[in-house]
């Protein structure tokens, strides 16, 4: 019995590093994704924007109304791509603090943000990105953030 809880044991060490490698391989894709969406953003590469959603995604602002009540602004990923399209600034959305979490096929990074239009710091929140697998390649299906003015700095 001793015997095979040793091998038992030696087998399931040698999947660890196997599981944290895939893991990280996963995270790697993920992040990537989320990069290349930003990247395409502040090039108005709608073509790349578009490529790195499910074409059903959705897009969802928790955001404060003028006389500071919360309320929920939904856009449609056709609307996204338009509105930066048709941008007339820079839009830089630059993340820190990214945490990627992957249970299987899917996949969510949380980071706070900095959102700037030209070289003016126009607001910051949090992302919360959301992405499944569709045969080898992760797509972003849901992004939800958050928008304030207050609180906001270089980072």
């Amino acid at each position: 019995m001793k015997g095979r809880t040793v091998i038992l044991g030696a087998l399931l060490a040698g999947l660890v590093p196997a599981a944290a490698s895939a893991q990280s391989t996963d995270t790697t894709a993920v992040l990537a994704v989320v990069q290349r969406l930003f990247d395409a953003m502040r090039a108005r590469d709608t073509s790349t924007i578009r490529a790195a959603f499910h074409p059903d995604a959705r897009l969802i602002g928790a955001v404060r109304g003028r006389d500071g009540t919360p309320a929920v602004r939904v856009t449609t990923l056709d609307d996204f791509v338009r509105g930066i399209g048709s941008a007339t600034r820079f839009l830089d959305e630059r993340l820190y603090e990214t945490e990627v979490r992957i249970d299987g096929g899917l996949a969510t990074v949380w980071a706070r943000y900095d959102f700037y239009a030209d070289s003016t710091l126009s607001h910051c929140g949090v992302d919360a990105v959301q992405l499944a697998r569709a045969d080898t390649a992760w797509l972003i299906i849901h992004i939800a953030d958050t928008r304030r003015r207050e609180g906001c700095g270089p980072h």
